[in-house]
């Protein structure tokens, strides 16, 4: 059964009252593709737009989705994070930017949508700010590396 219907198969928010609160952490990262004209804007670690630095600011968006999960995905409980780190990298010779989003707190339930809600704003960020160079990148993988806390921790090979 799917932890988020009831026995009636309709959708239900699971119930955590009875779970203890635990340190619960999780990594998530989105792997973005860059058409070459604007891979070949990458200067000093960022892209520079008229918009403003593009890294800069999908970092600033990654976090604020990361504190918002709850009101995007339904179900998902609101949590208090305790700190939610975005990094942003390039690697020039594959037109690739890696976003990774670590997130932690202490809570009943744990925090790996709120990882990847906050790499996945981050990527679209670079999309909206990066498009009026080139429509042409794309976000190829959004995906969860770890979490640890509650029941189980997770450590993706």
């Amino acid at each position: 059964m799917f932890s988020h219907l009831d026995e009636q198969n309709r959708p239900a928010m699971v119930n955590v009252g009875g779970k203890p609160v635990t340190r619960r952490t999780a990594h998530a990262m989105a792997v973005v593709a860059l058409p070459s004209a604007l891979a070949a804007l990458l200067k000093d670690g960022d892209i520079a737009t008229k918009k403003g630095a593009i890294f800069q600011t999908a970092i600033l968006a990654g976090v604020m989705g990361a504190k918002r999960t709850s009101e995007l995905i339904p179900l998902c409980h609101p949590l208090a994070l305790d700190d939610c780190q975005i990094e942003i990298t390039s690697d020039a010779a594959r037109s690739e930017v890696s976003i990774h989003c670590r997130v932690q707190t202490h809570a009943k339930t744990g925090v790996e949508m709120e990882a990847l809600t906050g790499a996945t704003v981050a990527a679209l960020t670079v999309y909206d700010m990066g498009k009026a160079v080139s429509h042409g990148i794309v976000i190829k993988e959004i995906r969860l590396l770890e979490k640890t806390g509650g029941k189980s921790d997770y450590h993706a090979e």
